[in-house]
């Protein structure tokens, strides 16, 4: 077995990852082809990740007119400790308003864990009157655990 298939998740593996980890480096496409890099808290929406932010942000300018994304969610420090996910995909905008609030408390509890959601509420419908969000359908994912090499 090769090094690269030896640190590949499985599917189980990826999906609790993602589930137990806050923040992703999120790349979209500039209007000049550069990408465009920011770290992002995110949710889960059905095992998909899905995000918010502000309407009039570059990334979501980038997203409407090109909604091809690469997020990355990583942890480790040393080498023989490296784990990530790799997900390739476009990210579909919600228009529906109460989804749209909906992902924004799924974001609010990994910004901000142990915090009841009678608390989070109120800054959700805040900053959601300016917000939209998006649902990563992915196309192609790569994983690994350098963990496996020990």
């Amino acid at each position: 077995m090769n090094q690269r298939a030896r640190i590949a998740m499985s599917d189980d593996d990826v999906a609790a990852f993602l589930e137990s980890s806050r923040k992703l480096q999120l790349a979209t496409i500039n209007p000049d082809g550069t990408p465009h890099l920011v770290t992002m808290f995110y949710g889960l929406e059905e095992g998909r990740i899905a995000f918010w932010t502000y309407g009039k942000a570059q990334k979501a300018r980038n997203l409407a007119r090109d909604p091809r994304v690469s997020c990355l969610v990583e942890a480790g420090d040393d080498y023989d400790e490296l784990r990530g996910v790799l997900v390739y995909g476009k990210a579909e905008q919600v228009t529906d308003r109460d989804r749209v609030m909906a992902i924004g408390m799924t974001v609010a509890r990994r910004m901000t864990p142990d915090v009841p959601d009678d608390l989070l509420r109120p800054y959700v419908e805040q900053t959601g009157r300016k917000r939209v969000a998006y649902v990563v359908e992915r196309s192609k994912v790569v994983s690994w655990d350098h963990r496996r090499l020990r």
